[in-house]
């Protein structure tokens, strides 16, 4: 089993103006963040867009990452719904050649009780045939995945870690101070990758990795000292990341770095004038 105790990129879907996918863009993205020392490669979670691509898109971008990353780094693909017997489907019907996990997210809308959510996951755990991380974004899914549920989950030989973007401190501390050795709590939030990992975490899962990889490599892997003041350089720019939803602001800033265009897909649209300025002035002070 692969070890994700590190910092994994959560990577965008460059787009032409046409809204078609930009593999070439998508090809210099994965450069940048492997040349930039991150530790692996998260392709489709909710930052690729994962929502408004087709079944087809999903496979041709990992592919298309899986070939440009030719093995240099692990894998982890997102494969996840609020339809359990869709997500058990797409498992089924997934070739998981060079795919090392994959990221699931709790499920959303329907906001399930805990042991519902409990359930989904160990059936998920159940059928896939590589190891699963969970993932609990309450901001999205609208449920929380509550430190009794990971906890329980956690038991489970093919369920290895959480990615936490509850932001409460207190639920990731719970988590840590009872988890089994080898399960691995990431941070889902940036800005919190240097507390989470002062508790026990062992890594992030970041948005900011795309524009900023070693700054990212710093957080997880550098000294106290230099964690937080890698963290503290973000501080400016990483609230802009979502002021207009994710992933409109990193897809702005990695145009502004120029490393791609920063289309986005309704119902989402560009950043706007206002935000992209602020993006591109919080961006040189970088």
């Amino acid at each position: 089993m692969k070890n994700f105790k590190g910092s994994g990129v959560a990577m965008i879907t460059p787009l032409k103006e046409d809204k078609s996918i930009d593999y070439a863009g998508l090809e210099r993205v994965i450069e940048h963040v492997i040349a930039g020392g991150i530790d692996y490669l998260v392709v489709q979670g909710t930052t690729g867009e994962t929502a408004t691509l087709t079944n087809s898109e999903k496979k041709e971008v990992l592919a298309f990452s899986l070939k440009v990353n030719n093995g240099r780094t692990p894998i982890v693909y997102g494969i996840g719904g609020n339809n359990t017997q869709s997500v058990l489907e797409e498992i089924k019907n997934t070739d998981f050649s060079g795919i090392d996990a994959i990221l699931s997210v709790s499920p959303y809308y329907n906001k399930p009780s805990q042991e519902g959510i409990a359930m989904h996951y160990q059936q998920i755990a159940d059928a896939c045939p590589v190891p699963v991380l969970l993932y609990n974004v309450p901001g999205r899914t609208m449920s929380n995945v509550n430190a009794e549920t990971t906890l329980e989950l956690a038991k489970h030989q093919n369920i290895i870690g959480m990615k936490e973007s509850s932001g409460d401190l207190e639920q990731c501390m719970w988590i840590a101070a009872n988890k089994p050795e080898d399960f691995i709590l990431i941070s889902g939030d940036d800005l919190l990758g240097t507390a989470i990992r002062s508790i026990g975490g062992e890594g992030v899962i970041s948005v900011m990795a795309n524009a900023y990889p070693s700054l990212l490599k710093t957080i997880v892997h550098g000294t106290e000292q230099e964690s937080r003041e890698a963290t503290f350089r973000l501080l400016e720019i990483n609230p802009l990341m979502y002021e207009e939803s994710n992933p409109v602001g990193i897809k702005n800033l990695m145009m502004h770095l120029g490393l791609c265009g920063d289309e986005v897909r309704l119902p989402l649209l560009k950043a706007s004038e206002s935000l992209s300025q602020r993006i591109q002035a919080a961006s040189l002070k970088i």
